[in-house]
């Protein structure tokens, strides 16, 4: 959200991608497909493989299915061979709600917020479609700017709409996110991307209205290291992307507070969501992509654990 005006340990098994790599990718599929299938791959040498997966119900069982899914217990009693099927089988609905606010276009590197959301938009869809799921696209600012509703064939669509989105106008949650839940007609996966800056309390007023009729739901927090930090050198001012204010930094005892007061904001807002049953999972836009994925595993495995 500030722009600097100048004064004078690894999961085994996983490759890791560098935000600056992907931006050299110029096809958002191929962005995807590089991050969704090393992550996957690493999964498959990680203890956290099939953790999220909840019982759904059972199926009969057809020559090519696993064996090891065959519910043995059910034969004893029946003599019949079943399946158990899970929840990560089932078609869901994802919907992707992505932030495109005009403070989303900061970035001190290669990458910005927007940008590195597309990418983890566009790696959530095609890890959705990979399980045959309903994938459908939000983009909102201060209003609602574009919709794609969910269906199995609607990934090309939402890849399209990724590559196409620009920046908009300045933040604002409340009326945006009340319209968006007023058409989630029924239970469905609702993934924010965003850098909200906004106060907790307002926040979590705004989201929880996508937190209702049994909405299962997923913030991520995108920042930028130097909106971290505050670290900018140089540098005597920042001006506000939104409002175009110019603040000064002067002072280290100024930019020691910032951090303080960030590290705040992301405390309070886990807080607050952990105790609405929103999922919160931070992320700054230098690391890599597919790590971020695994930690938001890794966050959904334990929490479904104590659930």
């Amino acid at each position: 959200m500030l722009q600097p005006r100048e004064a004078g340990g690894q999961v085994p098994g996983q490759r890791f991608i560098d935000p600056e790599v992907l931006t050299r990718i110029d096809n958002l599929e191929l962005v995807a497909r590089n991050v969704v299938d090393g992550f996957i791959s690493g999964l498959h040498r990680s203890p956290l493989l099939g953790m999220t997966m909840d019982f759904a119900e059972h199926r009969a069982y057809m020559p090519g299915d696993d064996v090891r899914r065959i519910d043995w217990r059910l034969y004893a009693r029946t003599d019949r061979l079943y399946v158990k099927q899970f929840e990560a089988d089932t078609n869901a609905n994802l919907h992707l709600v992505l932030d495109v606010s005009r403070s989303m276009d900061y970035g001190s590197g290669a990458v910005t917020k927007l940008a590195y959301a597309k990418f983890l938009a566009a790696s959530l869809a095609y890890l959705s479609r990979r399980q045959r799921d309903r994938i459908g696209l939000i983009t909102f600012d201060n209003d609602i700017v574009d919709v794609i509703p969910t269906s199995i064939r609607h990934f090309e669509r939402v890849l399209h709409m990724l590559d196409q989105v620009e920046v908009g106008g300045a933040s604002e949650y409340h009326h945006p996110l009340e319209k968006i839940a007023e058409q989630l007609r029924r239970r469905s996966l609702v993934v924010l991307i965003s850098d909200l800056y906004e106060t907790p309390e307002r926040l979590l007023k705004a989201i929880n209205q996508l937190n209702y009729r049994g909405n299962d739901l997923i913030v991520f927090h995108l920042l930028d290291p130097l909106e971290l930090s505050l670290d900018l050198g140089a540098a005597t001012s920042v001006e506000d992307l939104e409002s175009g204010i110019n603040l000064p930094i002067a002072s280290e005892q100024f930019r020691e507070r910032y951090r303080q007061l960030v590290q705040e904001h992301q405390t309070e807002l886990e807080r607050r969501f952990g105790a609405n049953q929103i999922d919160y999972i931070f992320a700054d836009i230098s690391q890599p992509l597919d790590r971020t994925l695994f930690r938001y595993l890794s966050d959904r495995a334990r929490q479904n654990r104590v659930r």
